[in-house]
């Protein structure tokens, strides 16, 4: 059995491989959810699957009709349901405490592709579902890009909102098993700004946080309605952390590395020629601070 859990550790499942239909999905829904350039789901049969711990932790957010997308009360973690589409259960890969020995097969909605990822991969793409697929397409979600003259941002439900501005400090991808565990994907994608350049413009009332007990920096913040990550402001650093996947808009750089890679999952490959660091970069945020203030 394959084990896996949220960030927090309270809601917990096992299930029994060989999966079915590793696929990445770049519809904005996923984006808003996972706060990632797309998501990573596997398949398993119903009688497969078996929730251990948590059941009364997971909260449902229904964001299309008959899409429930739940997630974890407490750390904001996409998890499962145990719901059976067609006898299947889908899972979170990002979430797997082990090696679930599958592999991709699909990109799939890649017409929603986040214009700032580029998929350089040779696993098949598909516009939408692949064929033979019997399930319901639904429209895009129609959010203003920009707003107040920044980058517009918000979560999957629209309760929380913000606008991003300035030049941002740094823009990568994570794969530590922290960031794979928070956003139930293949990795993170985080821009950084400075402190005063993300603003929330509404819901503020409605964000969560939770802080990993034994660590100096990591937290995540999310949307108590729909579980989506959220900008996380940290006054310490003067640093605010936004989720690429939650933005509305076309940031103004792209991520320029990959970090943790040590720890990265053992179904994802990285093709896309960034540089590429076994645990954290030279590069630090106070750093690209000190070069951004000199421009200015």
């Amino acid at each position: 059995m394959s084990r896996a859990s949220c960030l927090c550790g309270d809601v917990v499942w096992e299930a029994q491989p060989p999966f079915a239909f590793m696929h990445h999905c770049h519809c904005a829904r996923c984006r808003k959810a996972h706060g990632t350039p797309f998501a990573t789901f596997v398949l398993v049969p119903a009688d497969g699957f078996r929730l251990v711990a948590g059941a009364d932790r997971i909260v449902r957010y229904e964001s299309s009709p008959g899409n429930a997308r739940p997630f974890c009360g407490r750390c904001g973690g996409v998890v499962v349901s145990g719901d059976t589409i067609q006898g299947m259960v889908g899972m979170p890969a990002g979430t797997f405490d082990d090696d679930p020995r599958a592999e991709p097969i699909a990109h799939i909605f890649v017409r929603s592709k986040a214009p700032w990822y580029e998929i350089t991969d040779d696993v098949p793409r598909f516009e939408a579902y692949p064929p033979g697929v019997d399930a319901a397409v639904f429209s895009d979600l129609d959010r203003p890009p920009t707003v107040d003259g920044g980058i517009a941002g918000s979560c999957l439900c629209g309760a929380v909102r913000y606008v991003v501005t300035g030049e941002p400090l740094l823009s990568r991808y994570c794969h530590c098993s922290r960031c794979r565990k928070a956003r139930a994907a293949a990795h993170v994608a985080n821009i950084v700004f400075p402190y005063a350049g993300v603003r929330y413009t509404a819901g503020e009332e409605h964000l969560r946080s939770y802080k990993i007990p034994e660590a100096k920096f990591f937290t995540q913040t999310f949307c108590d309605v729909c579980g989506s990550p959220m900008p996380v402001h940290d006054p310490g650093r003067g640093i605010a952390i936004v989720p690429l996947g939650g933005l509305d808009g076309d940031p103004p750089t792209r991520p320029c590395e990959h970090i943790f890679v040590g720890s990265k999952a053992p179904w994802f490959t990285i093709t896309d020629g960034l540089p590429q660091y076994p645990e954290q970069s030279p590069r630090t945020w106070a750093a690209q601070a000190a070069v951004t203030l000199r421009k200015s």
